[in-house]
């Protein structure tokens, strides 16, 4: 991968995701078959599957959609309320064999209606939306984590295809160095002993390649489930290789990025809510109104009848709310509480990040830079020096599993650096908060 599309891999990351828009935005790949994609998989058809359906991501979804409902119900106005009251019954006066309004009885009909005071509504709105607001980072920070989950998944992946490669090239490199000793030992030019160093080394080689492919099938499973692609497991490679060594964002970008962050813009929303949740705990001490109006029929002339209206308020004898006032405030400072927590551990795992990121870039630099070369180069003197009868097999064997070993060594600080810069350009990611604002 060259160093311009290890650029295009972090400015792709710190847009916080695809969302199912994106993956709209490609129909040729979305029409193909999902086996055949399987097949050839690439980052970015992953990062299109994802978005889809990663099961985590639809659940998070459910979050916005559900504080979304909640705003409804906090801006709903108090529905009044119909009664009809009949007194003074008696079936005997009155025109007995007459209608029932000729009855000697009373008949109320009227309409109640509470008259909300105190802002209680709009505060009730403010803290809806606030939490639709921590509800949309949350669901923002949930995808996040996903999206590292999703590329630690694709990168073992490749780490183990990387891992069978070796295994397998080293298996078929001793089966040659057999079919060779063979012949030598009909000869008479190696011992009996030497071959059988060779055929157990042969044999380990093989353990090794069948190990990694049922690693590989692990992998395979991880990363399906990921992408929500079970049923085709079996069939996932990866094509991607391993993103390039390059710098990444500064020091000087921290304090921005950890303002941004889905997990902090959460826990800010969530203050925020808490603090009209205060301010609607007092306004409970802001008396409401029923008012309602009614209409009284009497017995006999229509000109009895009568029109009222009438007012209620309730009176505070007893209780003045002080234990509503009192759990809002504790929970105002529990949500601030949270929010400096979320905040420092948030900035905690930017520095470790950073560390893990610099610690594997420097590794994979030192394998790159020698430990291959010089490894590959005492294999090929050994195996030369071996073939002149210079050195012994024990000599040869040790030369080959040191290859080996640092050849998979530098396979696994390959996969540490592509899962550390993930995990770094998740760590400084401002929000994405789009794909909840849709919905």
């Amino acid at each position: 991968m060259t160093l311009s599309s290890a650029r295009s891999f972090a400015f792709a990351f710190l847009l916080g995701g695809l969302s199912v828009a994106a993956a709209g935005a490609e129909p040729a790949a979305d029409q193909a078959p999902l086996s055949s994609a399987l097949e050839r998989l690439t980052l970015r058809q992953a990062e299109i599957f994802f978005a889809a359906r990663n099961r985590e991501v639809q659940l998070g979804r459910r979050l916005v959609e559900g504080a979304e409902a909640d705003r409804l119900s906090a801006g709903a106005r108090p529905n009044p309320n119909l009664f009809a009251n009949t007194s003074k019954f008696n079936s005997r006066q009155g025109n007995y064999s007459g209608d029932l309004r000729d009855k000697q009885m009373d008949t109320v009909f009227g309409v109640q209606q509470l008259f909300e005071r105190g802002n209680k509504r709009e505060l009730r709105m403010g803290v809806a939306d606030f939490n639709i607001d921590a509800s949309r980072g949350e669901f923002a920070d949930i995808r996040r984590q996903q999206k590292v989950a999703l590329y630690f998944a694709y990168y073992d992946l490749v780490a183990a295809q990387d891992r069978l490669r070796i295994a397998t090239e080293t298996a078929a490199s001793f089966q040659k160095t057999i079919d060779a000793v063979e012949r030598r030992l009909k000869a008479g030019d190696i011992s009996a002993a030497d071959v059988a160093r060779i055929r157990v080394d042969a044999l380990r080689a093989q353990n090794d390649a069948r190990t990694a492919q049922a690693d590989r099938s692990k992998t395979q499973t991880q990363l399906a489930y990921v992408i929500g692609a079970e049923r085709d497991a079996a069939v996932i490679a990866a094509t991607d290789g391993w993103p390039a060594l390059g710098a990444e964002a500064g020091a000087a970008e921290i304090e921005k990025a950890l303002d941004n962050r889905a997990d902090v813009l959460a826990a800010r929303a969530r203050v925020a809510a808490a603090e009209k949740t205060r301010e609607l705990a007092r306004a409970l001490r802001t008396r409401d109104v029923t008012g309602s109006v009614q209409f009284e029929h009497f017995p006999g002339d229509f000109s009895n009848n009568t029109l009222g209206v009438g007012v209620s308020v309730p009176l505070f004898t007893s209780y003045y709310y002080e234990g509503e006032i009192r759990r809002a405030e504790v929970d105002l400072q529990s949500a601030r509480d949270n929010h400096d927590r979320v905040r420092a551990l948030a900035l905690g795992e930017i520095a470790a990040r950073r560390a893990d990121l610099d610690a594997s870039r420097e590794r994979v630099q030192r394998f790159e830079g020698a430990l291959l070369k010089e490894a590959q180069r005492a294999a090929d003197a050994a195996e030369f020096a071996y073939s002149r009868g210079a050195i012994g097999v024990m000599d040869l064997l040790d030369s080959r599993r040191q290859l080996y070993a640092t050849r998979l060594e530098a396979s696994g600080s390959q996969a540490d650096h592509a899962k550390s810069l993930a995990s770094w350009l998740a760590a400084v990611a401002a929000a994405d908060l789009a794909d909840g604002e849709k919905k």
